[in-house]
């Protein structure tokens, strides 16, 4: 693999991080193979910030807005697309809080609670609640392994309160989780039959 340059590599990398803001250091160390030491220098110099730093950084630019059932900070692991009623993804890195001490497994309800906040968050109402769900864990989770969740809203015809959410989550190709989520949240329709209930 081709070595460049300490001033060509860092021009190369920076092009590499603004086409993909949520490339890893570990990724970019094997893209220009050199060590992650390498790119952690050479991102210091360029004033690029850590991908953790990134993502939050793209997450408040696009999608604020978008999420209107609850405030991005609590959304578990990091939003990085949402079409707010159709599809949402989100990642979240495994560390040392999220594992058992002995065998370094992740718990799993980290892994259901990055699932279901995003089937929350892809709801484009400022009230969506979690009334029923269905999950099913199929693999083991380990400490740093990036978990991918994307979450598909299921079609539906009228102004039903109840929406169906199915969300996997995979690390790299293999799925580690499925669930289904059954979530409830106020339609204007409901919204004005609430009020107009509590004004009488």
């Amino acid at each position: 693999m081709k070595k460049y340059p300490k001033k060509e590599r860092q021009a190369k990398l920076q092009e590499v991080i603004e086409a993909n803001p949520f490339i890893t250091d570990d990724e970019l160390a094997k893209t220009f193979n050199v060590s992650v030491q390498t790119v952690r220098l050479d991102r210091v110099a360029l004033s690029i910030p850590e991908l953790r730093e990134r993502i939050k950084h793209v997450a408040s630019e696009n999608f604020t807005d978008s999420v209107k059932s609850l405030p991005l900070e609590e959304v578990i692991g990091e939003i990085i697309d949402i079409k707010p009623g159709e599809s949402a993804i989100s990642i979240f890195d495994v560390k040392e809080e999220h594992v058992f001490k002995r065998n370094h497994i992740a718990r799993g309800h980290h892994l259901f609670a990055q699932a279901n906040s995003l089937a929350t968050a892809v709801i484009p109402n400022e009230l969506a609640l979690t009334t029923q769900a269905t999950v099913r864990f199929v693999r083991q989770v380990k400490l740093h392994e990036r978990v991918v969740s994307k979450a598909l809203v299921r079609k539906q015809t009228g102004e039903r309160t109840i929406t169906m959410v199915d969300v996997r989550s995979y690390v790299g190709d293999e799925i580690v989780l499925k669930g289904k989520f059954e979530m409830y949240h106020a339609t204007e329709k409901v919204k004005r039959t609430d009020e107009n209930e509590n004004s009488n």
